[in-house]
């Protein structure tokens, strides 16, 4: 996770307590040829690293909390991976040095300067034609109005952790240096004992320009 100070000791306390913070299973994982350096931003617990290593590529498992990378690294499906404990604010990779990053809820627990630094260090490690993926909560979240509010559309979690509800203009604002090829906010109900509320995602997929005249792909679609 990419935030810093009391946010990445209560994320490093979590992971400590708790060993695996979440369930279920991670989301389908695009098409990417095989090779492919990808980049795993805020590995966490290695949910969606299970799933990349049935890939052949090759997969650098970020995450700067090291009791997260530590629960990774001894994962039998780990073989074969890298382990980096680093912020993503300040990515220890080279220029152009990714075929694409899976950025999948875990900017969402940045502020937001720091936001903006890990977009663009994200921008910079992408190889031209390189692939971003995005996946956040969304501001019609029912969590969306949980906590204290910190900033704009984030609120802060009795653990600790902060989280930032997206909206789809937020996304293309923070990622315009990309090309959008789609971008999509996913609705659906939860049910829970008071009742049924909604969950709500951000979902996108930008490339990086190969030029300076390679805007916005033809075949982008938005959808609310």
């Amino acid at each position: 996770m990419p935030v810093t100070g009391q946010g990445q000791e209560a994320w490093e306390r979590d992971y400590l307590q708790r060993g695996r913070r979440f369930g279920g299973s991670p989301p389908d994982l695009p098409s990417l040829p095989h090779g492919s350096i990808v980049l795993e931003a805020g590995c966490g617990d290695g949910k969606t690293l299970f799933a990349m290593s049935r890939r052949s590529w090759e997969i650098l498992a970020l995450d700067f909390s090291t009791e997260a990378v530590r629960i990774c690294t001894k994962a039998p499906y780990f073989k074969g991976m890298t382990g980096i404990i680093a912020n993503l604010t300040a990515l220890p990779l080279c220029n152009a040095s990714c075929d694409a990053v899976f950025l999948s809820h875990v900017i969402g627990h940045a502020r937001e300067e720091e936001r903006k630094k890990i977009a663009s260090e994200t921008i910079r490690i992408l190889k031209p034609g390189g692939c971003l993926f995005f996946r956040e909560f969304s501001r019609f979240d029912f969590r969306s109005n949980s906590g204290s509010l910190t900033e704009e559309g984030t609120r802060l979690r009795g653990d600790g952790i902060c989280t930032h509800y997206f909206t789809l203009q937020e996304v293309t604002t923070l990622f315009s240096d990309l090309s959008c090829h789609t971008i999509s906010e996913e609705v659906w109900s939860l049910k829970t004992r008071g009742g049924v509320v909604p969950r709500a995602e951000i979902i996108a997929h930008f490339r990086k320009k190969t030029s300076p005249n390679d805007g916005v792909e033809s075949g982008m679609s938005q959808q609310s």
